[in-house]
Parts: structure tokens; C-alpha cells; sequence
């Protein structure tokens, strides 16, 4: 009962933290202006996301605009986008894995065994998945925080951690809690005797 509660907590966690990777993925809030230096403009807020800018008025207005080529984006931009996506794929692949070996499901047959082992390996898929989020999210506040520092950036154009990345850092966070306790759930097989037990003898004999 313990290891059927274990597999649906972690399969939950899971489930929210790919929510957690989409949001974080689609949202332009990447990287947001730093408000450094003597010349401090707060009429105008600039967000930097994975597919888009956008600029935020203090009256209300946004004005987005979606990067005209790939070809013109940085690399750490570049292979941010290529392992958020494949991060988000592995993950569902690996919860569509672990949802036919856990027990409350009818899929993957009727073997306790084989199944706890499926989703074991549903587990392990949403670990790499996981742990790819983790690295996009790493080497993109690698690259900001590189860039916030360069005495050859100027003030004007510095940037700093925006939501999207914590959001898309707690996605990853959620995974690979959720991918452990499914990897953990695998049951011990039980060492099967060397000797068999000799049964007792119903029939006894009265003198």
C-alpha cells in the first residue's frame, strides 16, 4: 500500500513539475532589465524570454516581438531552447511510461513485479528529462550572470534572473523528486528458500 502511495505522489509531482517546465518554457520572463547606474528609467520594464522580448509599460501597454531568426540568437539561447525542449518530451514520455507500470492502473499486465519495474524505468526517463531542465536553466543564468558582470556590457543593457527561469528551475525541481520517488519504487524480490519446509502430518497415531 505504501509503494502504490509512493508511485501517485511522485507521479503527481511530476505531472506538476512538467507544468512547470511548459509555463516556464513559453513565458518571456527569462531575464529582466536591472535597474543599475545613475540613469534609471522605470516608466519602461524589458523582458528577454526564449522565443520572444517584450517591453512593459508603466501605463499598462506590452509590446512583444517574436525573434525574427535563429541563426542571429546567442548559443546559450540556443541550446536553452534545444534542451528545454527535449527536456519536456522526455518527461511526458517518461510519465506516459510510469503511468502503465503503476498500480492503480490496468495497463502493462497483471505481473506486481514487472509492473513496479516499468515504472521504475518511467522514473529514470523523467530524471534525464529533468535534469536536462536543469541544465538549460543553469548554463541561461550562467550566461546572464556573465554578462551582468562584463565591464564591457553597458548599463543600460544589463539583465537579471526574471520569474520564468525560477519557475521553469521549480518544474525541474518538482520532476526529479517525483522521477526519484517512481525510480524508488521498485519492490525487493524476495530470496526464495533453499530448503523446502516439510509439511506436517495431519495423521497421528494413538497407541
Amino acid at each position: 500500500m505504501a509503494n502504490k502511495g509512493l508511485q501517485i505522489l511522485g507521479f503527481v509531482l511530476a505531472l506538476l513539475g512538467l507544468i512547470g517546465l511548459i509555463i516556464g518554457t513559453i513565458l518571456p520572463q527569462w531575464k529582466m532589465s536591472a535597474y543599475v547606474g545613475d540613469n534609471i528609467i522605470t516608466a519602461i520594464a524589458m523582458y528577454e524570454g526564449l522565443w520572444m522580448s517584450c517591453a512593459f509599460q508603466s501605463t499598462g501597454q506590452i509590446q512583444c516581438k517574436v525573434y525574427d531568426s535563429i541563426l542571429q540568437l546567442n548559443s546559450a539561447l540556443q541550446a536553452t531552447r534545444a534542451l528545454m525542449i527535449v527536456s519536456i518530451i522526455v518527461t511526458l514520455a517518461g510519465l506516459g511510461v510510469a503511468c502503465m507500470g503503476m498500480k492503480c492502473t490496468n495497463c502493462g499486465g497483471d505481473d506486481k513485479t514487472r509492473k513496479s519495474r516499468i515504472a521504475m524505468t518511467g522514473g529514470i526517463i523523467i530524471l534525464i528529462g529533468s535534469l536536462c531542465a536543469i541544465v538549460a536553466c543553469s548554463w541561461y543564468a550562467h550566461d546572464i550572470i556573465q554578462a551582468f558582470y562584463s565591464p564591457f556590457t553597458p548599463v543600460n543593457t544589463k539583465y537579471e534572473f526574471g520569474s520564468a527561469i525560477f519557475i521553469a528551475w521549480a518544474g525541474a525541481f518538482l520532476a526529479v523528486v517525483g522521477g526519484g520517488m517512481l525510480a524508488a519504487s521498485c519492490p525487493r524480490e524476495k530470496a526464495a528458500p533453499r530448503y523446502p519446509m516439510s509439511k506436517a502430518s495431519s495423521n497421528k497415531d494413538y497407541v
